[in-house]
């Protein structure tokens, strides 16, 4: 653990908790794809399978439970609760995000660390978490006006990431070995497609602007 992994650890946990505070309190999800959120369930249903067989520490464990939990409640308030369920966009939301699933199994099963069952899915878990946003990025440019939570929410996912970047760096340096080309790959990919979207939320705020994005 070093000061990078955790900044990025509560990053993402900001980024999850700000996404809740708009479902639960404004009891609405306009402007957050379903999609995006069902492939984020499928990633952490995947990666952290091995919350069943191995242990590493309370910190580890805890995090795994908030992701898991969080994730699974998203998808179903968006799906079955009444009132957010009627503000969820289906109309705009049609990115066919199952097909990303399936290269992603291919490519785990081609390319891996190692060919265990675990450790597949750790690796899917990450080509998927690379190309999970797309549906979301899909979605904020159609819908263009972007509201001050989604733009947070997508603002801290991407800071996420650069954090994790920023940690791999340090690993790298200060580690002996300390060589993940998959994850350092996967995350490179993820961070990029960002790089439109932080263009405009950086924009937006120096000129004090509401978020669009162009369509």
């Amino acid at each position: 653990m070093n000061i990078f992994r955790l900044a990025g650890d509560m990053t993402h946990l900001a980024s999850v908790l700000v996404l809740l505070l708009k479902i639960h309190t404004i009891k609405s999800c306009a402007g957050v794809s379903l999609k995006t959120q069902e492939l984020y369930a499928i990633v952490f249903a995947s990666r952290y399978l091995d919350i069943l067989t191995s242990f590493y520490s309370i910190y580890n464990t805890l995090m795994k439970l908030i992701f898991l939990g969080s994730s699974f409640s998203i998808v179903w308030y968006m799906k079955y609760h009444k009132t957010v369920h009627r503000t969820y966009d289906r109309e705009q939301d049609t990115f066919r995000h199952w097909f990303l699933v399936l290269p992603c199994i291919l490519l785990a099963l081609l390319i891996h660390e190692k060919f265990t069952f675990l450790e597949v899915l750790w690796t899917f878990s990450l080509y998927l978490e690379a190309v999970a946003i797309l549906p979301q990025l899909v979605l904020l440019q159609r819908t263009r006006n972007i509201d001050n939570l989604t733009g947070q929410y997508i603002f801290l996912l991407g800071g996420y990431r650069g954090f994790y970047i920023l940690n791999w760096i340090y690993r790298y340096f200060t580690e002996p070995h300390f060589v993940h080309w998959i994850t350092w790959i996967a995350g490179l990919v993820q961070t990029l497609l960002y790089a439109d979207f932080f263009y405009y939320y950086f924009q937006s705020w120096k000129n004090n602007k509401k978020l669009q994005l162009p369509a």
